[in-house]
């Protein structure tokens, strides 16, 4: 390949999270139809090939936090890192009202490549900067648009998504509602699973801490704006991660109590 399927920001950084990011980029690999979906330009660069201002916001985090940072280097388009293999979204035909020409009619090969080339290398890289430190910490983060085509305005500024174990988002969530300042979403404005999605695959099979911050692209579509969402997440997520394990172990330390 011409590039990797995946870029690691700070890999020497020791502290305990990892901060993922599957919508880093709009890039077309020249390996897949010839680096050209068939879409123009104008639609390359709208939300539906990339999370705008997750790739800055997430290597801002990463500095913050001592912590090292992977990015997917694909488009969503070419194949979505944030869906399992067997999604039938994977391979989006069609999506925010603009139809991709180069995913019209791919078949089973064609998807089959697309996961060997730039899916699984990418599943593996996350896999193996999760399992550097058993006190893995995950943190992925995202961003959303103001506004789907046709539907109504998103008032959230920034949301946290999880499913099953919401240690550490809801003590997010907590830490991001204290004061008013901020329109929070608690998984908005939409769910915060899907079956084999990178959470899934990495943080809730493994059982590691974790949580997903979206944050709306229009606050961060610049790097003053990244990093000053950065600086604003990073104590917040500190405190949190601190709050979430004085729980746990208040409740194990109560558990033993009833044994």
């Amino acid at each position: 390949m011409t590039e990797p399927p995946f870029l690691i920001d700070g890999a020497e950084r020791p502290g305990r999270w990892l901060v993922t990011c599957d919508h880093a980029t709009n890039r077309v690999p020249p390996e897949i139809a010839g680096g050209d979906l068939g879409i123009p330009p104008a639609e390359m660069a709208r939300h539906i090939a990339w999370d705008i201002g997750a790739a800055g916001l997430a290597r801002a985090l990463g500095r913050h936090l001592g912590a090292p940072v992977i990015l997917a280097n694909f488009s969503r388009l070419v194949i979505d890192p944030n869906r399992g293999e067997d999604d039938p979204t994977l391979v989006m035909q069609l999506y925010d009202g603009t139809i991709i020409p180069a995913n019209r009619g791919v078949d089973s090969t064609e998807v089959a490549r697309r996961l060997d080339l730039l899916h699984r290398p990418y599943h593996a890289a996350l896999g193996a900067l999760a399992a550097a430190r058993p006190d893995r910490v995950i943190l992925a983060v995202h961003s959303f648009t103001p506004c789907l085509r046709g539907r109504a305005p998103r008032p959230w500024h920034v949301g946290v998504l999880s499913a099953g174990d919401r240690r550490l988002s809801d003590a997010l969530l907590d830490a991001l509602c204290a004061g008013g300042e901020l329109c929070v979403g608690d998984n908005e404005p939409y769910a915060g699973h899907l079956p084999g999605d990178a959470i899934d695959r990495h943080a809730l099979g493994p059982g590691r801490l974790h949580t997903l911050v979206e944050v709306r692209q229009d606050l961060i579509a610049d790097e003053p704006a990244q990093e000053g969402w950065a600086a604003r997440l990073a104590p917040l997520l500190i405190a949190a991660l601190a709050r979430a394990e004085a729980m746990e172990a208040k409740d194990g330390r109560s558990d033993t109590n009833r044994a």
